[in-house]
């Protein structure tokens, strides 16, 4: 079970990969304890953990203030999940796919296909989508049987815009194409065809970059003209602890 210390990480990592939490932001214990409903001790030790992270930094006289992250790495970032996502589906293909793992990839493309089957995507279609993109992407990760590549590559996913556990488009078209790049990836790791594996995943991971770069500048205007409220870490009648 995780601890509240974790599930306050959580929820703070989710805002600052949402852009709910601006780069540059002061993150202060007490102000942040009142507004997620717990005591400053999981805080602290969520704010330290961010550090370690990278995602926040620890300034003189300011405290913890919300890591800026230019466009170019942003970019390095993406360069770097290309290359490990990329060695993960080459490994999974040459060493196959466990039954639990293919039977979770396979539905994970049913439910995509059904999501995107209304010909555009609903504001109710993002999580669903964002769960089924997650999940993906962990199998694939986890197949490869390499733990340092997990390791590395969801370090490059801590990186706000780089991270597949965002969905930052609501363009049909968009997320139609990284699902049929989906499809691809999983046949060529199902049928054992490594190179081919690797070649799609790299390819599909630098599409992904290409769109944030040509959209970064409306993401920020719109991250600042309509900042969000990140989620609570409590579960339903859990009471705040330290």
């Amino acid at each position: 079970m995780r601890t509240l210390a974790q599930k306050v990480t959580e929820s703070l990592r989710d805002g600052i990969l949402h852009g709910q939490l601006r780069p540059g932001e002061r993150l202060e214990e007490v102000p942040l304890a009142q507004r997620l409903g717990v005591s400053r001790t999981p805080v602290r030790a969520a704010l330290a953990m961010l550090a370690s992270d990278g995602l926040i930094d620890h300034q003189p006289k300011r405290g913890y203030v919300v890591r800026i992250f230019d466009l170019e790495a942003i970019g390095a970032a993406y360069e770097v999940r290309s290359v490990l996502e990329g060695l993960a589906c080459r490994r999974a293909a040459q060493r196959g796919l466990t039954q639990t793992q293919s039977d979770r990839l396979l539905k994970c493309l049913a439910e995509g296909d059904c999501i995107l089957a209304h010909g555009l995507l609903l504001p109710q279609d993002h999580e669903p989508y964002q769960r089924v993109n997650v999940e993906i992407h962990d199998t694939l990760l986890e197949a490869s049987g390499n733990p340092w590549v997990s390791r590395f590559a969801i370090q490059a996913h801590n990186i706000p815009f780089a991270s597949d556990r965002i969905i930052l488009w609501d363009q049909h078209a968009v997320i139609l194409h990284s699902h049929t790049d989906h499809h691809r990836i999983i046949d060529a790791v199902i049928t054992r065809d490594s190179a081919r594996a690797e070649q799609l995943m790299r390819e599909h991971v630098y599409y992904a970059g290409l769109i944030l770069k040509a959209n970064y500048e409306s993401l920020l205007t719109a991250g600042d003209a309509a900042p969000g409220v990140f989620p609570s870490p409590k579960l339903a009648g859990e009471a705040p602890a330290g």
